[in-house]
């Protein structure tokens, strides 16, 4: 419960309070309690698949008691399955409770938008498309309640450990809200029509047991959604470890890997590529270095020059790192991106010295972006460069380093949206960087140790 702050406790104890007061009007309405037991059953089996990561967050049972129940009947449907779903995070009674009454408000809201548009007589005898603007004005408050609750917490938890969950994280008062109801409203849409077949069928002659018969394909439909996720995650985690690992050695470029991958990415979309090809270049900038894995940690950290032996070391990781990325299927097109990143235009990078067009089009990216990030960034042995200088430095070397069309890229992105990172140099903060043709070769330096 310490993990939790105060305020944090208070909104949660304030939201149950009023998730109760919804259901104090039981009494006197006609109840059909029979439906509302074999939709909490329901619900709490869905609840249990969900919370064992196979179909994920499941609405369409919920959904279907908002357009069956009156208000307060359909508030209870969610509160057996998620009072006893298991939580893996603590403190589990309290997220229990949270989870309970969120949801008992975003069916009650629902259920009552649903009514006073006329939902119940559309549902006994539905006439399409007139029965979607009743569901639809439901499914609108559903996830409206949701996303505002939500919101409510994020601002509210500020004094809680960052997670990997969105639950008790850490969050700006003024980014709470953001997206979120947007990104959810889509899947409760689908939901919602689910929840309306079943309600629906529920009413038909053929009664409730046609009704379930409409969770068996979203149940298929949403585990395979489900497994899609899970293998996505599991591609997150693979790449993770490995730049985990890499930062590990090499303490002075901490943080490098996944900056190059947001510039990768920044570079790619202004590219105009499918989203598809963003995430692969995203993985070729953040793996980029991975081959540093196989480079003597004493020379990774050696403070003075390298020798030409030294550097000649240094130069086989593209190739190092190729050899360890080579079995992931799942890269693509980032395996070259990693083994070419060092290429240069004019012929003279490696490891293989390939010419312009030759250089395959990831590794172009990643080079740009590698480069850049290497220049706004403070290292040990080299001081961060303000970003309009390391701009400046891209366009010079354009044609004969790097591919021009990539900096041109970077450049309209860095315009449009500016770049986050704490480590980029200040405008005015230090005095002006040394022109990059006073390093040794005129190149613009890169974000390994001691390369050109």
């Amino acid at each position: 419960m310490e993990a939790v702050p105060a305020q944090a406790r208070a909104y949660v104890a304030g939201v149950a309070v009023v998730a109760l007061l919804c259901l104090l009007p039981l009494s006197a309405v006609r109840t059909p309690w029979w439906a509302v037991a074999l939709l909490a059953v329901l619900y709490a089996g869905c609840e249990r698949l969900a919370r064992s990561r196979l179909v994920g967050t499941f609405y369409p049972v919920l959904l279907a008691g908002a357009f069956l129940l009156p208000p307060p009947a359909a508030a209870l449907v969610p509160l057996p399955g998620a009072l006893l779903s298991a939580v893996e995070q603590r403190p589990a009674a309290l997220r229990r409770v949270w989870r309970a009454a969120q949801l008992g408000l975003g069916c009650w809201a629902a259920a009552q938008v649903h009514w006073a548009l006329g939902g119940r007589e559309a549902v006994g005898a539905p006439d399409f498309p007139y029965a979607l603007v009743p569901a639809g004005a439901a499914v609108l408050a559903f996830c409206l309640v949701l996303a505002l609750l939500d919101g409510g917490i994020r601002a509210l938890a500020v004094g809680a450990p960052p997670t990997p969950s969105r639950q008790w994280g850490r969050m700006p008062v003024c980014r709470a809200w953001r997206g979120l109801f947007p990104r959810a409203l889509a899947p409760v849409a689908v939901h919602g029509l689910a929840g309306l077949m079943m309600a629906v069928l529920w009413r038909s002659p053929y009664g409730p047991v046609a009704a379930l018969l409409v969770l068996l394909p979203m149940c298929v439909s949403w585990w395979a959604f489900a497994q899609y996720h899970r293998e996505r995650a599991a591609h997150q985690a693979t790449i993770r470890a490995l730049v985990q690992a890499v930062d590990i050695k090499d303490g002075y470029t901490r943080g490098h890997s996944e900056r190059v991958g947001q510039a990768s990415m920044m570079i790619a979309r202004e590219l105009g590529m499918d989203d598809g090809r963003v995430e692969v270049l995203r993985f070729a900038g953040i793996l980029h270095d991975v081959g540093k894995l196989g480079v003597p940690t004493r020379l990774l950290r050696k403070d003075g020059p390298l020798t030409p032996e030294e550097r000649r070391v240094i130069e086989l990781h593209p190739e190092y790192g190729h050899e360890m990325v080579r079995g992931i299927s799942f890269l693509g097109e980032a395996r070259a991106a990693v083994l070419h990143h060092h290429e240069r235009m004019d012929g003279s990078g490696y490891p293989y010295g390939l010419v312009g067009s030759q250089i395959p089009e990831a590794a172009r990216v990643v080079a740009v972006a590698d480069a850049f990030d290497a220049m706004t960034s403070t290292r040990t042995y080299s001081r961060a460069r303000p970003v309009s200088v390391a701009v400046s430095e891209l366009e010079r070397c354009a044609g004969s380093q790097f591919d021009p069309r990539m900096v041109g890229a970077l450049v309209r992105a860095l315009g449009r949206w500016g770049w986050g990172p704490s480590v980029t140099a200040d405008e005015g903060a230090h005095p002006p960087a040394p022109p990059v043709s006073s390093w040794p070769g005129g190149t613009v330096e890169s974000g390994v140790r001691g390369a050109p």
